[in-house]
């Protein structure tokens, strides 16, 4: 896969557009009134106003470039299009860990989209990574920062 694709599901594409019209048609026009106020306030130079408008101003634009980015070089996973038993990106796996560890669940979706807090890991991630490939009920040695972890995958969907 060549460093320039972004993979992440048709869920996260459509979140990564409503972002940028956000910051495009609300944040940006806000973002500018802020700096036509402050300088309305006299001397650039010791503005701090001014600095901070400029600076949220580089922020904005920064993030809406790189989102643009990531649209553009988008790769689209489609999950259903593997094996149903076997993880892939875009699948929401559960696995637990061995030998008696709680079941743990989570989506493996593009570095974009990846929220741990809400249970999407990125396909980068060393979990993600152990597990992608392999299929229901095997049991796999993910390495892991720490050494490795034995888990075994109980459902894929």
């Amino acid at each position: 896969m060549a460093e320039d694709t972004y993979p992440m599901t048709a869920e996260g594409r459509d979140k990564l557009k409503d972002e940028l019209e956000d910051l495009k048609v609300n944040q940006r026009p806000k973002v500018v009134e802020r700096i036509k106020i402050a300088r309305s306030y006299g001397d650039l130079s010791e503005n701090s106003e001014y600095e901070s408008a400029k600076d949220e101003q580089s922020m904005l634009e920064s993030r809406i470039t790189t989102i643009q980015h990531m649209l553009q070089y988008a790769q689209i996973i489609d999950s259903n299009a593997s094996d149903k038993d076997e993880v892939t990106v875009g699948k929401k796996v559960t696995f637990k860990e061995l030998p008696d560890e709680d079941p743990e669940t989570y989506q493996i979706v593009g570095a974009a989209e990846a929220d741990p807090m809400s249970g999407k890991i990125s396909n980068d991630s060393p979990i993600a990574k152990g597990l992608i490939g392999h299929k229901l009920n095997e049991e796999v040695n993910i390495p892991i920062p720490a050494g490795s972890m034995k888990v075994k995958i109980i459902k894929v969907e």
